[in-house]
């Protein structure tokens, strides 16, 4: 069994901690499958059209964007959902 563990011992910070997008080590690299599809269902829901070709911090923020405009509770820009 390992001692490795996730989460921590103390609560975060009210909201979570906020990663900018633009300062992600990865951010520059195609957005990931997970993010275009969710990025596709915001999109389709607010009747607009993004491009497909764009980078995981650009991802990320067109689904910050359109989760506070479409009043969806979102996890915010953490790795697991929007690939920083």
């Amino acid at each position: 069994m390992s001692d490795e563990t996730l989460g921590s011992p103390t609560p975060e910070p009210q909201g979570g901690f906020a990663r900018d997008p633009e300062e992600w080590v990865t951010g520059d690299e195609p957005m990931t499958d997970a993010q275009r599809s969710y990025l596709d269902t915001l999109a389709r829901e607010a009747g607009e059209e993004i491009p497909a070709d764009i980078t995981k911090a650009q991802a990320s923020e067109h689904i910050d964007r359109l989760q506070k405009s479409s009043g969806r509770v979102g996890g915010g820009s953490d790795e697991a959902q929007t690939g920083g």
